[in-house]
């Protein structure tokens, strides 16, 4: 399993460095591993949750709290453009990269823009509540629609 680790940490030095997913191919060259060892690590992450993968079986769809497509949900830091799944990992973000970033997301009931600054304390100050239709203990039961 030491292969899946250093897959782990690739795909997340890859996001944290670029705020893009990287391919299979990235991975196997970073790590020393065939494309084909890299999928199968891929299909390993997805079992234990570390990973959502597109239909193809090796597309990082997710690595959270990092989004490999676009989302309403993005954060800036460092010069850098993220996609996070959600608002809540929007939050996960800053925290992951341990340094000052700026959230922007929505409301989604009133579809405005929302801009949040995070830095090394958390957010700062804000009357924003945060909402989830789907109870956490059924986020995975379809994580992509949660």
């Amino acid at each position: 399993m030491e292969l899946d680790l250093a897959v782990k940490l690739a795909i997340y030095r890859r996001f944290a460095a670029t705020g893009a997913r990287p391919s299979a191919r990235d991975v196997a060259t970073g790590v020393g591993a065939t494309e084909a060892e890299v999928r199968e690590s891929f299909a390993r992450l997805r079992e234990r949750r570390v990973l959502v993968l597109e239909p193809d079986g090796e597309s990082i769809r997710m690595a959270p709290p990092f989004s490999g497509v676009p989302t309403p949900h993005r954060v800036t830091s460092g010069g850098v453009a993220y996609y996070a799944n959600c608002a809540w990992d929007a939050l996960g973000i800053p925290a992951a990269l341990h340094q000052p970033s700026v959230v922007h997301s929505r409301c989604e009931q009133s579809l405005a823009p929302l801009e949040l600054a995070v830095s090394d304390r958390g957010p700062e100050p804000s009357e924003w509540l945060f909402h989830c239709v789907v109870p956490a203990a059924r986020w995975w039961d379809d994580i992509v629609f949660t």
